[in-house]
């Protein structure tokens, strides 16, 4: 107990419980190259424009020479101390012999839940370093607990057009200014600078608290799931690049299929989601021969359906994915390594931590693979739903030709008969021979069927007699054609 106190407290010092920091990419500085269609910051022989209709907040580091500049109606320049904009005196300047008119690339496309305009870290020392964790593509948009971050000294403009999901957050700074609570943040949210800096009708809701459950919390972005994935997929056409495995896996909360591994766990009520992760990362991570891998951890809600049509139950698990670096008929292959080595931890250590079921799911360049521990009968039922399945069919064919008559010595009666083959007995225990019905012919042969078609008149005896020749029904004779 001591020594898992012990560790708590390590985990703690280490800051990486719960916490994940969210950091804005792009900006809208005016010494970013790539905020102009030249790919260059503008010189002093060149013409700046800004379109007059552009509306944009832009800090300026530096001091500046202009020929001219045309600036936006609806606009701001944040000046750094020192920065500035002077008329240029026509002195030399390298490079900038030639004059060129400059352009402002317009920042309205850039949308908050686009993927690939966040970087995540467990720590701020972890951003400026570039030491980024990996998640799956819901996750790597701001989650309703995580701390959210726009750089000092940068301007910016991001579209927060979310009508049907509030923006849940514990907090966010802007500018170095960190905002913890709903009110200070409405107040800025009315300046001007805000206004320039967010456009769109989604709102903000600040939580101020980490995640209650020490099992994890659900990131919150699953009703966002097909923006994030329309805003990811944007510049390829909307379509996922092929993944270079066989039957590759799609994690819950993905936009794409992966090759590597899925881990899913399910918990008892002692789960530790931060302790279990960091026994992954010491154990397995940090060791130098798993240094190609990556690896996501969180709690996910699946919606569990029967034969995958009908609804059946909602359940949350963990969710452990994780990939490699290697490329060709090796992909993969390295996290379903590292994945079969973490299931035969659990098979020792799982119930300590709380684990109740895990289930291992693999895809490779070279192989497909799965593997189910602790009480785990997918197979089982996939097996059951097959053979259900190849039942319904078999019993939808056979009443397709009844009805459409290519069964017609088939009756009701016979019909059930098929399902309960009993082979009747006489009373000395010995198999009574009833004959069989001949499908060329329109009635049974069964004496004791014929009697129930007897009329009252006529007894068994003489209906047999009148029987006793054979013959066959003619599709293409008419008897009433003989009679005439």
């Amino acid at each position: 107990m001591k020594t898992l106190l012990f560790f708590c407290i390590f985990l703690y010092l280490l800051g990486v419980l719960c916490a994940v920091y969210k950091q804005w990419i792009p900006n809208t500085n005016f010494e970013n190259a790539s905020n102009w269609d030249q790919g260059r910051v503008p010189c002093a022989n060149d013409v700046i424009l800004f379109r007059s209709s552009e509306v944009v907040s832009v800090f300026v580091q530096s001091s500046y020479s202009l020929t001219d500049m045309y600036i936006p109606l609806n606009g701001e320049f944040i000046m750094a101390s020192g920065a500035g904009f002077a008329a240029s005196d026509g002195s030399y300047d390298p490079g900038c012999e030639t004059a060129s008119q400059v352009t402002f690339s317009s920042a309205e496309n850039s949308q908050w839940h686009d993927p690939t305009l966040w970087h995540a870290a467990t720590s701020l020392e972890n951003l400026d370093e570039g030491k980024y964790i990996f998640s799956i593509d819901e996750e790597r948009v701001p989650c309703q607990y995580d701390d959210v971050i726009f750089q000092p000294k940068t301007s910016f403009r991001v579209n927060i057009e979310l009508p049907e999901q509030t923006i849940r957050l514990r907090s966010i700074s802007i500018m170095g200014q960190k905002f913890t609570s709903d009110n200070s943040l409405a107040e800025y949210m009315q300046s001007h600078s805000a206004k320039l800096q967010f456009h769109g009708q989604g709102a903000f809701q600040l939580s101020t608290t980490r995640c209650p459950d020490k099992s994890g919390c659900e990131c919150g972005n699953a009703a966002g799931h097909d923006r994030i994935c329309a805003a990811l997929l944007q510049n390829s056409g909307n379509h996922c690049p092929g993944a270079m495995c066989k039957d590759p896996l799609k994690p819950v909360g993905h936009c794409c299929e992966i090759c590597g591994a899925t881990i899913s766990l399910d918990y008892s009520a002692g789960f530790d989601i931060e302790l279990y992760r960091n026994r992954i990362l010491h154990t397995f991570l940090s060791l130098p021969k798993n240094a190609g891998i990556q690896m996501a951890m969180s709690k996910v809600h699946e919606l569990q359906t029967f034969l995958g049509i009908m609804p059946r139950s909602s359940a949350s698990f963990i969710q452990i994915v994780l990939i490699d670096n290697r490329t060709g008929s090796q992909i993969g292959t390295h996290a379903e390594q590292l994945a079969k080595e973490i299931m035969e931890d659990i098979a020792v250590h799982g119930v300590s931590f709380g684990i109740v079921t895990s289930n291992l799911q693999a895809a490779t360049g070279s192989k497909w693979s799965a593997q189910e521990a602790s009480g785990q009968a997918g197979g089982t039922i996939a097996g059951t739903v097959v053979g259900l399945l190849l039942v319904l069919l078999l019993l939808g064919i056979v009443l397709l030709l009844y009805r459409k008559g290519t069964l017609r010595s088939l009756s009701p009666v016979h019909f059930a008969s098929l399902w309960n083959r009993k082979r009747d007995l006489d009373p000395s225990g010995e198999t009574v021979d009833k004959g069989f019905d001949n499908p060329m012919f329109d009635t049974p042969s069964d004496p004791v069927a014929l009697a129930g078609m007897c009329s009252a008149e006529e007894t068994p005896n003489e209906v047999a007699s009148k029987n006793s020749e054979l013959y066959y029904i003619n599709p293409l004779y008419d008897e009433t054609e003989l009679s005439a």
